[in-house]
């Protein structure tokens, strides 16, 4: 398994707004922790079809999200990888949000299992 190449995939998708393409690469029992949320963890979503809905929940809150400056980190002996960014995109209602996050991965059999991100609060 070639981690490194799955997380460029997996930016490359993201950037498309692809939700078919990015889901391809997900295990059918991922997991997906976002860092907003009433818990400690974010908020958690559990199964293909509830990840499919946060993300299409994303895409909808930054029509425009874009994930730029990507560096990805492998640690292959783990199946895990994280890869780092610049969220940039604009509301709905007109607001420009900048800020830097990571996005932890856990792989198995080349699907991810587990997605959870992290990013800079800007006040």
């Amino acid at each position: 398994m070639d981690i490194r190449s799955l997380l460029t995939e997996l930016s490359d998708a993201f950037n498309a707004h692809d939700l078919d393409r990015i889901l391809v690469l997900f295990a059918d029992d991922c997991v997906l922790e976002m860092p907003r949320g009433n818990a400690p963890w974010g908020a958690r979503f559990e199964g293909k079809p509830k990840v499919r809905e946060a993300l299409a929940s994303r895409f909808q809150g930054l029509p425009d999200v874009h994930y730029g400056n990507p560096e990805h980190f492998v640690d292959a002996a783990a199946e895990t990888g994280i890869s780092k960014w610049t969220l940039t995109g604009t509301t709905p209602d007109g607001v420009r949000k900048e800020v830097r996050g990571c996005d932890f991965y856990t792989f198995r059999n080349g699907k991810v299992i587990r997605k959870d991100s992290y990013w800079k609060i800007v006040e």
